[in-house]
């Protein structure tokens, strides 16, 4: 019987060495692979995600998965061999937005290189509830591959949950206020939630606005904007306790004289200034500085809140080549990718695919397929080039959907109009309306000069500010040269060209105030002065530009009209000239200005408001 007992005892006892044998080797070769993975899973009681942000409509949303624990610098690279895409879901609303490695989750306050965290930003159109998933996937180069089973299922893979939007609570300036800013087909981009039709009026420099002392891995000796420090206001935007202050105030300075956009450069290694750069450094491109570019997305979340569109310019023509020699690549893809998933949320942004530029018409088309596949907003997407070279870049990109518009560089400002009307016509005829922005007015080392250097700016005033809006165009940015103080590159301070501002200003509240301009048309031949500029809803509304003053006749339909002058140098109230009214139909004179008659005036006439309107178009509406 003891010899029994003692049979039986030692079968359980193997039974209980094997199970804990087939454990320890589990628990093994899961210690292994990660070690040869050179990553963690973090202790993980959120994984579905933390939800922060203001859960309202237009506005960022972003979601924390805790996940895998590495590093810029780890391999597998969590930029390249990761790929985070989160599926957001409202009824038959369905976007997927790519993620990104976020280090700590907090690294514009920390400048972390390191931790668990991997984020995705979101802005939901729908007020509502919304539901995600996320898929978290591992595999060499995985990040720029999009079959949806390439790698390994990892992590987090599968998170999912849900959260309500509320209607946004933001007013003007605010994008919040005004929603996503579209392509809809027509000459001017166009606010979803409102509907309102945008001109842009604003900085093209200095073009590497990013190179700020400030930001990490930044170099110290270029830009401080330290005369707008006074222009910082309690509340704003700041990191590190007190950094941001100069660049934040120079954005809230720029916003107060009421523009609306700021052109800036994401990439310029080996350009003019390389000096900016979204990597780890220039030459590893394809680790991203998890630091500096949270710190960019205070500054851009800052430019949501003043109502100032991110343009945004991908390359220039010193480094159009330098990823993947000129192709759409891995690091290129990799690069956008990256771009797309921390700023892409922004209601109102400009993709720029490069200034100056010289990539063939074929790769143009592969880059602007990416951002069409890839950016789930579908903002819209430009391409600057030469003046010499539009007819060479633009004419082939015509009818492709995913260009939306044209990004003007013009030799001689007095050139401007009639480019403007060219390239809206041309876009017209093939059924594919493009907004033409005039973003850089030459001669290339004058650009617009100091208001000390040149008061009244006449040239660029008339020829490229209000040529190109009377052209249908979508409004200008202004280029500083590199002759005089606060130039393009070297600019640190705005106010050196406040009364440019101003002029700009008064265009825009002109056209915003006083005209349905999404409904006219450029009508130059309405008008018998050949200096003048004419935009019309033929039978109804007229806008003329007189760029050197005197007067004009108009060509009319049957019908009385009535005549105000609006001062283009001083902005303010409509004004009486010398005639009130016209009536009649053909040609008739609208009069004189109520003053400077040898000076630009504009002219606004429109329909005695109690007859009945028998408009007609000469051209098709924009």
């Amino acid at each position: 019987m003891p010899r029994y007992k003692a049979k039986v005892f030692n079968k359980i006892q193997v039974l209980i060495l094997i199970g804990f044998l087939i454990l320890l080797t589990i628990y093994s070769c899961t210690q292994e692979t990660t070690r040869n993975s050179n990553i963690s899973i973090a202790n993980n009681h959120n994984v579905n995600g933390v939800i922060s942000g203001e859960l309202k409509q237009w506005h960022k949303i972003t979601i924390t998965f805790d996940g895998l624990n590495t590093s810029e610098n780890s391999n597998p690279n969590p930029f390249r061999d990761y790929r985070l895409n989160v599926t957001f879901s409202h009824g038959n609303h369905i976007y997927t937005v790519p993620g990104y490695y976020a280090a700590d989750g907090n690294a514009a306050e920390t400048s972390a290189d390191t931790g668990n965290k991997w984020q995705v930003n979101f802005m939901p159109d729908e007020v509502g509830e919304w539901n995600y998933v996320a898929s978290f996937r591992q595999g060499r180069w995985i990040a720029v591959n999009d079959n949806l089973e390439a790698g390994k299922a990892i992590a987090f893979d599968g998170a999912k949950g849900s959260f309500i939007v509320t209607e946004t609570d933001k007013n003007n300036p605010d994008f919040r206020s005004r929603g996503l800013l579209n392509y809809v087909g027509k000459h001017y981009l166009q606010f979803k939630g409102t509907g309102e039709y945008f001109l842009k009026g604003g900085a093209n420099s200095p073009e590497n606005f990013l190179a700020y002392y400030e930001f990490d891995n930044t170099q110290t000796d270029k830009h401080k904007y330290q005369p707008h420090e006074r222009d910082w206001k309690p509340g704003d935007s700041l990191w590190q306790e007190n950094k941001g202050k100069n660049i934040i105030g120079a954005l809230n300075y720029l916003s107060s004289k009421g523009m609306n956009v700021v052109y800036f450069l994401t990439m310029n290694v080996k350009g003019d200034g390389d000096d900016v750069f979204p990597w780890i450094s220039k030459n590893q491109r394809d680790r991203f500085d998890c630091s500096k570019l949270a710190q960019w997305e205070i500054v851009f979340s800052h430019m949501d809140k003043l109502g100032l569109m991110l343009h945004v310019v991908t390359q220039e023509t010193e480094n159009d080549q330098l990823l993947n020699w000129g192709r759409l690549g891995n690091l290129r893809q990799l690069y956008y990718r990256e771009l797309i998933a921390r700023f892409a949320h922004h209601p109102a942004l400009i993709w720029n695919l490069g200034e100056e530029n010289t990539n063939t018409t074929k790769q143009l088309k592969e880059f602007a397929n990416y951002f069409h596949n890839h950016d789930p907003y579908n903002h819209p997407l430009v391409v600057h080039t030469y003046p010499s070279e539009q007819e060479k870049v633009y004419q082939p990109l015509l009818g492709d959907e995913n260009f939306t518009g044209a990004s003007l560089q013009m030799k001689k400002v007095n050139k401007t109009h009639t480019q403007t009307q060219k390239w809206i016509d041309e876009s017209g005829k093939v059924g594919h309306k493009w907004f033409v922005g005039a973003d850089e007015f030459g001669p290339a080392q004058v650009g617009v000069k100091p208001d000390k250097n040149d008061y009244w700016h006449d040239d660029v005033r008339k020829e490229g500010l209000w040529g190109n809006l009377m052209a249908n165009g979508s409004g200008s940015e202004w280029y500083f040269g590199y002759k005089f103080p606060h130039n393009d590159l070297n600019c640190e301070d705005w106010r050196s060209r406040d009364h440019m501002w101003d002029l700009t200003r008064y265009a825009l509240e002109f056209f915003h105030n006083y005209l349905p301009f999404w409904e006219m048309t450029d009508n130059d031949e309405l008008v018998s002065n050949p200096d003048a500029y004419a935009l019309a809803k033929i039978g109804e509304i007229y806008a003329i530009y007189l760029k050197n003053g005197g007067s004009t006749e108009l060509e009319i339909p049957t019908g009385t009209y009535t005549i105000k002058w609006y001062n283009p140098r001083q902005g303010g109230k409509l004004e009486n000239g010398s005639v009130n009214s016209i009536t009649g139909s053909g040609l008739k004179s609208i009069g004189n200005p109520p003053s400077d008659n040898d000076k630009d005036w504009t002219v606004l006439i429109e329909r005695n408001k109690n007859q009945n309107s028998q408009a007609e178009t000469k051209k098709d509406l924009p």
